[in-house]
Order: C-alpha cells, then sequence, then structure tokens
C-alpha cells in the first residue's frame, strides 16, 4: 500500500536490489569481461557498487531469516520462507538465504516484466480484452464487487491463461539467457560445443521466427494456444523457453503464471488500461539494459474504472 506515494520512503532491499540486477547484466553485455574481473580485483567503480548492493541483500534477507526464526514457525506461517525454513537445517541460513533471494531474483521483477507486456499488448487489441472480460463475467459474475479471483477461478480462466503465454512469446520477461557446457558437448544439428563454451538464447528472437510459429508469428493471437475444443495447448519448451525447459526449468513457473492472472484479471475486469506516450504505437515499445526486459523509461498508462 503506498508504494507509489512520492512521499512514500524508498526501500533499502528495492534499490539495492535494482541495482545488483542492472549491474550483474552489465557484466553480460560487457564486450571485454576482463574490465570488470579487474574493477572486481580492484573492489573499485561498478563492482564496488555490486559488491555493496549484494551485502545489503545479504544482510536484510538474513535478517528476515533470523526474525523469523526467532518468532518461531507456526501452523499460521504457511508462507514460501516458512515452507523452506521448515526442511532446510537450523545451522545452513546462509543456504536458506540464497534460496530467498534466488526466488525474489526469479520472481520479483520478471512477473512485473510480463504483464507490461501484456497491457501494452491488450491496449491495441481490444477484441482480446473483450474475449478476457467476457470469460471473467463468466468465471468470477458480471459484477466489480469481487475484487480479486479464487484459485479455482483463476485455474478456470483460460483464455487469459493463452493470453498471457502468447504475450510472453513476444514479450519475454527475460529476452536472451545463457549456459555453459559443464563438459564437451553435441548440439542436436551437430554443432560441438567444448567444455566450458557460453551458450546463448534467445527467447525474443526464437519467438519471432516463422519456421517455429508460422506465416502470422508476428500477430498477438491468443488462440494459437488453444486446441479445437478450447482447451489450453501447451508448447513445447525447447521451442518456447520463456520458463526454460529441462532440468533447468523455472521452479516457480506455476506460481509466477497464478500470481500474473491474478493481477491481470483484478485489472482487466474492473478498469481500462491504455498506453499513454510514445508507447502508445506498436514499434514504439524500447528495453533498457538488465537482466529482465524492462520498458526504458517505463511505461506510462491511463487508467480508468470501468462503470457497471
Amino acid at each position: 500500500p503506498d508504494c507509489l506515494h512520492v512521499p512514500f520512503p524508498t526501500s533499502e532491499f528495492a534499490v539495492a536490489f535494482d541495482t545488483a540486477s542492472l549491474l550483474s547484466a552489465k557484466r553480460a553485455l560487457a564486450p571485454f569481461p576482463l574490465l570488470w574481473k579487474i574493477k572486481r580485483f580492484f573492489k573499485i567503480g561498478s563492482e564496488k557498487k555490486l559488491k555493496e548492493s549484494i551485502d545489503v541483500i545479504n544482510r536484510l534477507a538474513g535478517d528476515l531469516i533470523k526474525q523469523r526464526r526467532l518468532n518461531g514457525l507456526t501452523g499460521k506461517n504457511n508462507d514460501l520462507i516458512s515452507r523452506f525454513m521448515a526442511v532446510v537445517a537450523e545451522d545452513d541460513d546462509e543456504y536458506l538465504r540464497d534460496i530467498v533471494v534466488s526466488f525474489l531474483l526469479a520472481g520479483r521483477d520478471t512477473v512485473a516484466s510480463g504483464l507490461t507486456g501484456f497491457f501494452w499488448l491488450l491496449s491495441h487489441h481490444p477484441k482480446v480484452e473483450n474475449r478476457i472480460r467476457e470469460e471473467l463475467d463468466r468465471v468470477m459474475g458480471s459484477g466489480f464487487d469481487i475484487a480479486t479471483a479464487s484459485l479455482v477461478e483463476t485455474r478456470e480462466m483460460v483464455y487469459l491463461h493463452a493470453a498471457l503465454y502468447e504475450s510472453m512469446r513476444l514479450y519475454p520477461p527475460v529476452q536472451f539467457d545463457s549456459k555453459f557446457a559443464l563438459n564437451d558437448d553435441i548440439l542436436s544439428d551437430g554443432t560441438f560445443v567444448k567444455r566450458g563454451t557460453r551458450v546463448t538464447y534467445h527467447p525474443y528472437a526464437m519467438g519471432r521466427m516463422s519456421r517455429i510459429w508460422g506465416p502470422d508469428y508476428q500477430e498477438f493471437k491468443p488462440q494459437r494456444w488453444l486446441d479445437s475444443e478450447g482447451k489450453f495447448r501447451p508448447e513445447n519448451p525447447t521451442r518456447y523457453p520463456v520458463f526454460q525447459a529441462g532440468a533447468r526449468v523455472c521452479v516457480g513457473k506455476e506460481m509466477a503464471i497464478m500470481a500474473m492472472k491474478s493481477v491481470a484479471a483484478a485489472m482487466v475486469k474492473r478498469f481500462d488500461t491504455r498506453v499513454a506516450g510514445p508507447g502508445s504505437t506498436e514499434t514504439a515499445l524500447r528495453f533498457a539494459p538488465g537482466l529482465t526486459a524492462t520498458v526504458n523509461g517505463g511505461l506510462p498508462v491511463f487508467i480508468q474504472e470501468r462503470k457497471a
């Protein structure tokens, strides 16, 4: 509450998290990795700021865990941290802290990024928006008195589910990612990969390949994710690596989708959202460097409450 209110105090954790994310992304984009390694060795410049930010994150995450342990775990504590604390040894707070930070890194900005692309596309596709509203009225009722959907209702929102998957095909929260080969390997096309080689894949580009999605790959079409009976039809994760694939598939995938559906349902049902300013044209969306796809300068919108 009040987090968008100007006088509201800035979160030390949020600032440190944003700084660490940005500087980590700049590492990956650096044309000469040796440069940031030298700065890290001498603890200067951006590497000094990165270390300071990581120290803040670790300290605050550690304090949260310590406070939770002092308060004790009861049946009322059913949040994610409590669940992990119940199965992680009490003397391994560092491991628990890393889990907390990993989940925050994976879910904090990615959900926001995914919703940004979704609402931008929805602003330009009123027919899709109307169909989502028809589904919401059928599942939740036609009034505006119900602010949020239940878990069961959220699972029944098949078309909204498809629309979110389609929006992330065009605007994935993580536009590219890399892996490093543990051993010598050979890709499916016969390409030899030497041990230690960095292999990068690009979900943003893959979502725009006609040989994967057909000649209408540029179109925003949620129905491509539905079968003839209107049921959701998932795509092979190697063709749609938004949540990665195989042993490295995102462990928070279902939680992220549920969060996005809950927010999208609440917003679409009660409000009209239209992009304002430069982002109002379909060719104007530009992204800033970062671990997640963040719209450069933010995405200003007009929000108007709907009338019953």
